[in-house]
């Protein structure tokens, strides 16, 4: 979808003008691996104007395929506004967010050099406002630390138009299995499912274990106003995660979703996928991955110190930075790291769309010992070279 930041600090009933992006949470996915060296497809649904031309372009020129995205006559493009700050992370009617109906999103990654798909329902859009709605909670955004003197975000605004959008359409018949079954890995996100049944039948169909399919990746991305208040949103979610092979899901919004506190909790109320990432904010990542035994391979990996910009993304950025460890065949330590880094370019960036740091750059950060890591301070331009190499990337020496 297409998203409008304001041009100056303050709330959305008093900016008068607005910066446009690009945003969305598969959309978000794919462009980070094609700029990280992967061949990236995206496939979606959005609307014959010009937000729609705008978007497409504007991924595309990420070096993400974008072949497969239909055009909608009749049904617009979705947009969203929003300020900066953190996404609120409950349904509390004081948290300041509104929905006029669900954003969907699926990508899909291939190996090093090989083919990544990627379907995403893009934001639903609407040409009328609703009624505001509470931000759903979306516990992956901030997934490294913000630097321990850093004062906490205060909750944004964020208003979607996406009633009725072209991406709200996606449906099992406008999505054929087989060409969102043609990379190595496909990813999508729960934000899809609740934009429509349609699209809740597309990821059924796309998450159902039969011979022939990719691995398939899903980040829970709960978010309490796209439901519109539906009770079976929770227990939907859960039932897609079961049906796939790696799973990303906030610490916290497994607790607002399913009632689960701790990491432990939601690997045994989610013992199928191979790969479970529990995102534990400030805390770091942790991963349970099944063994040839049967049993998981837990692997924690603290986040980092980052001097935060903005929050938003950081969850597309980190499952993003995990499926590129995935795809190079790196351990499961590493690709949380890798998820960590690339979570910190986004959070030093205003947008919801940052460059992720180059791969040697990358490497070198992830293949630190642990207090090398434990002491890395990260801050804005440090992925971008050569900054990347200067003084923004420091490893700092703490005393207690």
């Amino acid at each position: 979808m297409v998203t409008f930041r304001p041009a100056t600090p303050g709330p959305l009933a008093d900016v008068p003008s607005f910066d446009r992006g690009i945003g969305g949470a598969e959309s978000n996915v794919a462009c980070s691996l094609a700029r990280t060296g992967h061949t990236a497809r995206w496939i979606s649904r959005v609307g014959t104007d010009g937000f729609g031309a705008h978007l497409v372009t504007t991924i595309a020129a990420t070096g993400v395929d974008t072949a497969s995205v239909q055009y909608d006559p009749h049904r617009p493009t979705g947009i969203y506004f929003r300020t900066a700050g953190e996404r609120a992370v409950s349904a509390d009617p004081a948290a300041s967010a509104v929905s006029a109906a669900p954003t969907a999103p699926t990508v899909s990654a291939d190996p090093a050099a090989a083919r990544t798909s990627a379907v995403s329902a893009v934001s639903a859009v609407s040409t009328a406002p609703a009624a505001p709605e509470a931000a759903a909670p979306n516990a992956s955004e901030a997934t490294a630390s913000t630097a321990p003197e850093a004062a906490a975000e205060p909750v944004s605004e964020v208003v979607y138009y996406r009633a009725g959008s072209a991406a709200s359409a996606m449906s099992p018949d406008l999505i054929p299995r087989e060409q969102a079954w043609s990379g190595r890995v496909l990813h999508l996100t729960g934000i899809t499912a609740a934009l429509s049944d349609d699209c809740r039948a597309l990821l059924r169909a796309l998450t159902a274990r039969t011979p022939g399919r990719p691995l398939v990746s899903f980040d829970v991305n709960y978010r309490v106003g796209l439901w519109h208040g539906a009770a079976e949103g929770p227990a939907v979610l859960l039932d897609l995660a079961r049906g796939c092979d790696l799973v990303f899901v906030g610490e916290d919004e497994a607790e607002a979703a399913w009632g689960l506190r701790g990491a432990d909790a939601v690997r045994a109320a989610l013992p199928e996928p191979e790969i479970l990432i529990v995102k534990q904010g400030g805390a770091g990542a942790t991963a349970y991955a099944r063994t040839d035994s049967g049993a998981d391979d837990v692997v924690h990996v603290p986040a980092l110190s980052v001097d935060v910009v903005a929050s938003v993304g950081a969850g597309d950025a980190f499952a993003a930075g995990f499926l590129s460890g995935t795809l190079r065949g790196l351990p499961i330590a590493r690709r949380l790291r890798h998820g960590h880094l690339m979570a910190a370019a986004a959070l030093t960036v205003p947008g919801d769309l940052a460059a992720p740091p180059a791969r040697r750059l990358a490497d070198r950060l992830a293949a630190l010992d642990a207090d090398a890591w434990g002491r890395l301070r990260l801050g804005p331009g440090w992925a971008n070279p050569p900054a990347a190499e200067a003084e923004t990337v420091r490893v700092e020496e703490r005393t207690a």
